[in-house]
């Protein structure tokens, strides 16, 4: 989302309101959260950048990793964006202020990043099999469960209520856009904390799905473009408006590459033989979404274009 959609559309006239889960529960986020007792900083962190027209060297400072704590996830170190939001909310004690510090610092001026909720909670997953899984964490990168096993739902324990200016800028937007993202640890847990679903239900605003290129170990296995938006078209309680897909097949050296690069990314998302057809025909728009060249990554200008071209004020 950040290197996509937010990267995209920045540059445009409009004014963007993004929204982060806030379950983040593995790696130096989930260290950060455990022993400070904060609210998890790491994807916020990036959609703060990500929004952010301060100069390279703040956005680079926010990007640097520190230290030599080694995480099961792969990376080494506590990014400093992270570890300065957390520790501000720590000293603070208040999670708003801290939010106003660094949109400041970050020089964001018409633009915001939320959390979804201002309540601590763990992101929870039942798989098929009835086995419960705690954290985001073991959700996006599995290492105690089998990741082969489909997960049947993912719920917040405890329960909380939607941060209010969430509900606010729902009621207001013109478009709302879900994707990409991890389905399970990033995408649909957007839309657990109470109140949010129901406020997406009741907005006249488009809502456009941007699907992956890849599907995920342990998420995603075996997805087509119509099982994601099953997926979270049954969590949010209403059906897209539009569902943007990637419909280049890059050659078979570049897939390799990323494959080899990202373990954890499978395969293409699969396209469905429906979705061209019918009533399908104009709600799926299926374009070259690649960069030129390397990883297997949407062009955020591509997705900006065609974003912009659905978006019509009310």
């Amino acid at each position: 989302m950040p290197k996509v959609v937010l990267a995209g559309l920045k540059s445009y006239p409009i004014k963007i309101t993004s929204v982060t889960s806030m379950v983040e529960s593995g790696g130096s986020t989930g260290q950060l959260r455990q022993d400070l007792n904060v609210l998890p900083a790491g994807d916020i962190s990036r959609h703060l950048i990500a929004l952010s027209d301060a100069p390279q060297w703040k956005r680079s400072l926010f990007y640097l990793r520190f230290g030599k704590d080694k995480f099961s996830e792969g990376h080494t170190g506590h990014r400093f964006g992270t570890f300065f939001i957390s520790i501000s909310e720590y000293l603070s004690k208040d999670f708003e202020k801290t939010l106003r510090f660094v949109r400041k610092f970050l020089e964001i001026k018409k633009h915001q990043a939320l959390p979804a909720t201002l309540e601590k909670t763990n992101l929870l997953a039942v798989l098929m099999n009835g086995q419960i899984i705690k954290g985001e964490g073991e959700i996006d990168v599995p290492k105690e469960h089998n990741p082969k096993l489909r997960i049947k739902k993912i719920f917040l324990k405890p329960k909380v209520k939607a941060y209010p200016p969430v509900l606010t800028a729902v009621r207001k937007a013109d478009m709302i856009v879900i994707g990409p993202g991890d389905i399970y640890s990033s995408l649909i847990p957007c839309f657990l904390p109470d109140g949010i679903k129901k406020a997406v239900q009741r907005s006249k605003a488009k809502k456009v799905f941007v699907c992956n290129i890849m599907t995920k170990a342990g998420e995603s296995d075996n997805f087509t473009v119509m099982d994601f938006v099953r997926e979270i078209e049954g969590y949010i309680g209403c059906f897209f408006d539009f569902i943007l897909y990637n419909n280049k097949i890059p050659d078979k050296n570049r897939i390799r590459e990323y494959k080899k690069a990202k373990p954890l990314f499978v395969d293409l998302v699969k396209i469905d033989s429906s979705i061209n057809l019918g009533r399908n025909k104009n709600k799926f728009i299926g374009d070259n979404l690649l960069i030129k060249k390397g990883s297997l990554l949407h062009d955020p200008n591509k997705v900006a274009r065609i974003l912009l071209k659905l978006c019509k004020p009310r």
